[in-house]
């Protein structure tokens, strides 16, 4: 689907009515862009006069501490280096808008969650929740099922996924050797795995919208 950025905005409007709460999800694999969608989707309905809160499932990324005694770091971003449940029960606390609700937020610079970093507040009529795993069939995650209420699979080409992500480890300055290690020993399998194992969506896009 082609599409901009005020169309998507105008169907989740559209769909929403005169909801009090309204969940919108954004999948897609590592590197396909989620953040800088969920961002300027936010943006967008914001500039419509509408009150928005973005929840990035990256702040329930399992401690480092917790990987490595697992013997998981090397792979971190698979779905078992998350904690499943504290995200499901933040997203059903989210759901009813009757309460404030702190959730925790990823620092990728430092490689860690900070815990109860952003408010989400009842009067917050959309929230915009981003991940890898939010249309995943498997485990736990089958449990999201149903519960978005309009949901935006981001799913580029490989090759195209391949070049964000080496562009993405190179401006964290790692070598060639550690940046080939996170790509092709980590994050494009964990993105196959992904699009080979999600729930159809709303709207599947091969890039983010501006």
């Amino acid at each position: 689907m082609t599409a901009g950025i005020d169309e998507i905005a105008g169907a989740v409007l559209n769909r929403a009515g005169n909801s009090r709460r309204f969940l919108v999800a954004i999948a897609g694999p590592p590197g396909a862009g989620k953040s800088t969608m969920a961002d300027n989707l936010a943006d967008a309905l914001k500039a419509k006069g509408e009150s928005v809160a973005v929840l990035p499932m990256d702040g329930f990324h399992m401690d480092n501490a917790i990987l490595i005694e697992r013997g998981l770091l090397a792979r971190k971003g698979i779905p078992e280096t998350f904690d499943v449940r504290g995200f499901l029960d933040i997203v059903r606390a989210v759901r009813p808008a009757d309460q404030e609700v702190l959730v925790p937020v990823f620092d990728r610079s430092r490689e860690l969650a900070i815990a109860s970093a952003r408010p989400i507040s009842p009067a917050d009529r959309f929230i915009i929740i981003e991940g890898n795993y939010l249309l995943f069939t498997q485990g736990k995650w089958a449990e999201l099922d149903g519960i978005f209420d309009y949901t935006i699979m981001l799913a580029p080409p490989i090759e195209v996924l391949e070049e964000r992500l080496w562009d993405r480890w190179r401006g964290y300055k790692l070598t060639e050797e550690e940046a080939s290690a996170k790509v092709y020993g980590n994050d494009l399998p964990n993105g196959r795995l992904i699009l080979e194992n999600r729930r159809p969506a709303d709207v599947t896009l091969e890039i983010a919208l501006a």
